[in-house]
């Protein structure tokens, strides 16, 4: 439900709330090669309003989710941030109010007490640190930043570079002040949350699981998108490291959730954001409740 310019969900005793660094729209093909404007059309009835503009463009997206559960506050992706990234102007254009938006919505930094990154993507780790008088300094003083030592060890041997152009200013400068703990890919954070390896977008990729009171939810990360994606599970994209690998990861969540009680919020999907895996006519889509 709407709160505010934000969206917040309860999970049983959980509050998710995200809070938006931007959302813009693009061409379907930016993200997808397969997305051609006939395969599009052939989701057009469930994708718009939504996820599909008049026009024909999706939405992209770029939010961070705070989970609140068991007395913890807990940070999932960070967005850009201030870090330049040429040849990604349209995604830094404007002013860059995110930590200001996420105190306004209850949540000043020195409050956060985990930051999980579900991968190492510059869209998904920018507001790990903050320019200080030239320098990147961690953003949460306070917090403890987890990232899958799968994730860490891959990127590290490339020296980041490419998707991972920010490692040098975003996360080394995190680890090196002994902010920083190397988890497994099932790693669990508290009773309620936990993490759920979904390799393929990136080695170490991780989706987080939320069960509370006997409600269920899974927070995406990059393993899809855009929800017709579970529609379309073996289209692949650009970014990914694995793109089979990636398929396969989605045509498991199928398997295992659709048309069942799991809430899936999108960290790259356009408002509503968020909603159940519904088989269809032979295919699986993304139904919310709007």
């Amino acid at each position: 439900m709407a709160a505010g310019a934000n969206l917040v969900w309860k999970i049983g005793d959980v509050s998710i709330t995200r809070v938006v660094e931007s959302c813009n729209p693009i061409a379907p093909t930016g993200l997808f090669p397969d997305a051609t404007a006939e395969a599009v059309a052939r989701h057009a009835s469930w994708l718009a309003p939504h996820f599909l503009t008049p026009g024909g463009d999706f939405l992209l997206s770029i939010h961070a989710l705070v989970v609140e559960a068991g007395g913890q506050r807990i940070l999932v992706d960070t967005c850009i941030g201030e870090h330049p990234l040429p040849g990604y102007e349209a995604l830094t254009a404007g002013p860059r109010t995110f930590l200001d938006d996420l105190a306004a919505a209850g949540f000043a930094r020195e409050t956060i007490d985990v930051v999980l990154c579900t991968h190492l993507h510059f869209d998904h780790v920018g507001w790990n640190t903050m320019n200080v008088d030239g320098r990147w300094v961690p953003t949460f003083p306070n917090a403890r930043y987890l990232f899958a030592r799968e994730e860490w060890e891959h990127w590290k041997g490339l020296g980041g570079g490419d998707f991972a152009a920010t490692l040098d200013d975003a996360v080394r400068p995190v680890i090196d002040a002994g902010l920083a703990d190397l988890v497994e890919t099932d790693h669990r954070i508290n009773d309620e949350v936990r993490l759920e390896s979904t390799p393929g977008h990136t080695p170490g990729h991780v989706a987080v699981r939320i069960d509370s009171a006997g409600k269920r939810a899974m927070i995406t990360g990059d393993l899809s998108h855009h929800p017709i994606q579970w529609a379309e599970p073996d289209w692949p994209m650009s970014a990914d490291s694995d793109s089979a690998q990636a398929a396969r990861t989605r045509r498991r969540l199928i398997g295992e959730h659709a048309d069942a009680d799991l809430l899936v919020i999108g960290t790259h999907y356009a408002p509503p954001c968020a909603g159940h895996l519904v088989s269809r006519g032979g295919i699986c889509v993304l139904e919310t409740d709007d």
